[in-house]
């Protein structure tokens, strides 16, 4: 197939201040398609190249930001309104065009050529009641284990080789003299983060990374800003546990992000906390956890088994779990659900006919 993609992101690393979670997913997956033999056709900017200076990031990719290639599908990454950003006009001061530039998209393919589409809806955006989850070739897909009724579970990937390559071994045996540590942005976050962090992190020597503005409430901890995405993982490495902080909409339908394979993909063990529904298939029993005090006490102890075989055993068991985001299991999910969409949005067209 020939496969229009839009998305408001980044193949590379990106810049600094932006709040691009799909770095840590995106370029596999769309590599992945493209090993199926899918040709790929990004609708949206080249932010690599206009905003980041990397062009190497797409190359070997075609971008058409404002024509309408001929397509077999579209798969979209879902953009919502974000007054000041993205509602204003084109070419006022801080506009984005990613949602003019969806509308259009939609009403072209998906409308008017009743396109098969895939409508990722990321960030749980998408209104259960929203017409979207009608339409004749529309596929809702989101990444959580609990769906909205008719939508379709498609997880954010985990790279394979990444999995096959961690030693669990090797990564309880690097230093790590962060104990706790959050790299991740505000958003939606603060109840999590008074519950079952901010206390713990009191006692002992952590950093909090990302676009926190609103930080009154707990003072004395350590906020360091923004960090650009290459030094994620190096921070991850040098610490010992953290806490997987969702927004209680998220927690609710078991929808993990990207954190929990950036964390244990660096050896940092994640501590879950246990209102995340299904929270068990995420991390193994003893890194669940109900409150701030249960927190310390499990960064407690995996400091005292830090470098032990308890310890790598531990991080070999979080791995396990992350069998559940397999790149080429999603990979897979995705090729099926595009052509499943084509063939009923083809028999529903003869259908309506006949």
């Amino acid at each position: 197939m020939r496969i229009g993609y839009s998305c408001w992101g980044f193949l590379g690393e990106g810049i600094t201040d932006t709040p691009d979670g799909g770095r840590s997913h995106r370029r596999p997956l769309i590599q992945a398609l493209a090993a199926r033999g899918h040709d790929l056709v990004f609708l949206q900017a080249d932010r690599d190249r206009r905003e980041a200076g990397d062009p190497a990031a797409g190359l070997g990719y075609t971008f058409d930001d404002h024509g309408f290639p001929v397509l077999d599908a579209l798969v979209l990454e879902w953009r919502w309104p974000i007054p000041g950003r993205n509602t204003t006009v084109c070419g006022a001061a801080g506009h984005t065009c990613d949602l003019h530039r969806q509308k259009d998209i939609f009403a072209h393919y998906t409308l008017d050529q009743h396109l098969p589409t895939i409508l990722w809806d990321k960030d749980r955006k998408l209104s259960a009641d929203s017409h979207w989850r009608n339409a004749r070739t529309v596929t809702v897909c989101e990444p959580s284990l609990i769906v909205t009724p008719g939508a379709q579970q498609l997880l954010f990937p985990a790279d394979d080789q990444r999995l096959d390559d961690a030693d669990p071994r090797a990564l309880a045996a690097l230093p790590r003299p962060i104990t706790l540590a959050y790299a991740g942005n505000q958003y939606e976050r603060d109840d999590a983060f008074t519950r079952y962090f901010a206390p713990a992190a009191a006692h002992v020597h952590h950093q909090v990374a990302g676009k926190w503005t609103d930080t009154g409430r707990w003072p004395g901890l350590r906020f360091t800003g923004r960090l650009a995405f290459s030094e994620v993982d190096p921070l991850y490495r040098r610490s010992l546990a953290t806490v997987l902080l969702l927004p209680a909409r998220y927690a609710a339908v078991g929808q993990m992000t990207q954190r929990i394979f950036e964390t244990v993909l660096a050896g940092c063990l994640p501590l879950a906390p246990a209102d995340i529904a299904h929270v068990q298939l995420f991390v193994p029993r003893p890194l669940i956890v109900r409150n701030s005090e249960e927190v310390l006490e499990r960064i407690t102890w995996l400091r005292s088994i830090e470098g032990t075989a308890e310890h790598g055993e531990l991080i070999a068991a979080c791995l396990d779990r992350l069998e559940l985001f397999r790149l080429s299991t999603q990979a897979d999910v995705l090729d099926r659900l595009l052509h499943q969409t084509g063939a009923a949005g083809s028999e529903r067209a003869r259908q309506a006919m006949a």
